[in-house]
């Protein structure tokens, strides 16, 4: 994925409609790896760095961000990963979760869950790659999925 390698600035942001969403590891790393303009997962964070998604995080999905994205095996540049997470951080929403038990495959995964759960009120969406690492709600979507209903949104507003 090339990454424009400027922001955009909140108050010269346009959104005709602000969804926002809890983003999956594997939906970064597969939109890094990704040399296909088109890949869902490459519009998806390019949604986040235009500001048509307002991503939600929490110290420990941020946490694990950093852990991945710095994995050697992946080979991604400093100024990329800084970019993405700085885009992420700078115009999306830390949000901690009232954490509880909650059996899942990966514990690993149970922030980016409560994260999306507890933010109901806002609609938001948790977008992966591994939708059976989660429990089976309508809130939990592909990037794909994720694309779609941007779509059909902003050509609701029109």
């Amino acid at each position: 994925m090339i990454l424009t390698m400027k922001l955009i600035l909140p108050e010269t942001r346009i959104n005709l409609y602000e969804l926002f969403a809890v983003i999956d590891t594997n939906v970064l790393i597969s939109a890094l790896l990704s040399d296909k303009e088109d890949a869902a997962t490459v519009q998806v964070v390019k949604k986040i760095i235009s500001g048509d998604i307002v991503s939600i995080y929490s110290h420990d999905i941020a946490h694990e961000y950093k852990i991945v994205l710095n994995r050697s095996k992946f080979n991604f540049s400093r100024e990329k990963i800084d970019f993405l997470l700085n885009s992420i951080f700078y115009f999306g929403i830390l949000f901690e979760p009232v954490l509880y038990d909650f059996a899942m495959p990966d514990v690993n995964d149970l922030p980016f869950y409560l994260a999306a759960a507890q933010n109901q009120d806002k609609n938001s969406f948790l977008v992966t790659g591994n939708l059976k690492h989660f429990p089976t709600e309508p809130f939990i979507v592909t990037p794909r999925q994720l694309i779609d209903i941007l779509n059909k949104e902003q050509l609701n507003k029109i």
